[in-house]
């Protein structure tokens, strides 16, 4: 449900300031005001000395500020409460409503705070789940197994984002049923993409190279006949899994398998947008980065962060990977390397 921090926007405006205005003050966008204010994102600790100073409180005011939440009663669909208490009466209407509220929450990902996106992502999740259970039309269940299958990979996501990725269980429980509803929905691409989030946790949570590489390929696999973006996504993860264990050969033939998907490419490949030089280009510094060629990564991760710049989460781990490439050879002092660093900084406020 949308929330509000009162309390903080009016001490913004008892000092004079816009959202644009404080924006300006602090050297950050006036959306990351935005999202303080609707309580999607909290200010980072190193930014809010700065914050109090240039409202004129303390620091424990702007602690009470950000603390006092105020939930927004939003207004609910009479239909979708009425297929909730009555749910066998569930119908595609009542599903589509849904699904376009789950597709918000899901586009909000790479600018909204995932904790901000949890709570609402399992209401959605927790009411699919529940029709799904109870629903009698063969259809409209199928229909549901879809929208369950996208909102449990998103859960995954957001529960794995909140820990700062030391809960494995809970994620894979929900990619384990992610693929479940995708096989009872039979949209191999969404049990592709569940299996490739899985190879995530795999690769960078549980530090399991070997399994990562094999359910990365796996998601490729089950992604072949119907994703070329997504096939070439999955490689992508292969090349980085080897990259972690310093094989060079088997991560560059996944990298040269990975770039011939893009010739594949349609416009009714749905997973397309994700599919994208830049996204390549990411993972290729990354994979240059884990097999300790940090020259290579450079240009590659130089060229891909400005073209980031929408998607603020790909952006600060291409940042935060270009920073490593630089130290890495010693290019700590130069003034480039500096402004990348309060780029960094800044975006880190931001998200």
């Amino acid at each position: 449900m949308p929330s509000k921090r009162i309390r903080l926007a009016q001490r913004r405006k008892a000092a004079g300031f816009t959202q644009e205005g404080l924006a300006e003050q602090l050297g950050v966008e006036r959306s990351t005001v935005g999202r303080w204010e609707s309580a999607e994102t909290e200010p980072q600790a190193w930014l809010r000395p700065k914050i109090a100073r240039v409202l004129g409180i303390s620091g424990d005011e702007l602690q009470t500020a950000l603390d006092d939440v105020t939930v927004i009663q939003a207004q609910p669909s009479e239909r979708v409460n009425y297929a909730l208490e009555n749910p066998g009466s569930a119908d595609l209407v009542v599903v589509a409503y849904l699904h376009e509220r789950l597709r918000r929450l899901d586009e909000s990902y790479d600018q909204a705070s995932s904790t901000g996106l949890l709570g609402p992502a399992g209401h959605v999740h927790g009411q699919v789940k529940f029709l799904r259970e109870n629903a009698g039309n063969p259809r409209v269940r199928r229909a549901l197994y879809e929208v369950e299958a996208d909102s449990a990979t998103l859960m995954g996501q957001l529960v794995w984002d909140v820990s700062q990725r030391r809960d494995h269980y809970a994620p894979l429980t929900y990619f384990d049923e992610a693929v479940g509803a995708a096989h009872h929905a039979r949209d191999p691409s969404t049990a592709s993409y569940a299996t490739l989030r899985m190879s995530f946790v795999a690769l960078y949570g549980e530090k399991n190279p070997g399994r990562g590489v094999m359910l990365a390929q796996r998601a490729a696999e089950m992604a072949k006949r119907t994703s070329p973006s997504l096939t070439g996504l999955s490689l992508l993860h292969v090349a980085e899994g080897h990259a972690m264990t310093g094989a060079v050969k088997e991560c560059e033939d996944a990298l040269r398998k990975a770039e011939t998907q893009f010739d594949r490419v349609s416009t009714d490949d749905v997973a397309a947008p994700y599919y994208t030089v830049n996204e390549y280009n990411r993972l290729a510094g990354s994979c240059y980065l884990f097999l300790d060629i940090p020259e290579r990564a450079e240009p590659i991760l130089r060229m891909t962060t400005r073209a980031l710049a929408s998607k603020k989460k790909s952006q600060a781990i291409a940042l935060g990977n270009l920073t490593l490439a630089l130290l890495r050879q010693g290019k700590r002092n130069e003034p480039w390397a500096q402004d990348i660093n309060d780029r960094l900084l800044a975006l880190m406020a931001a998200i």
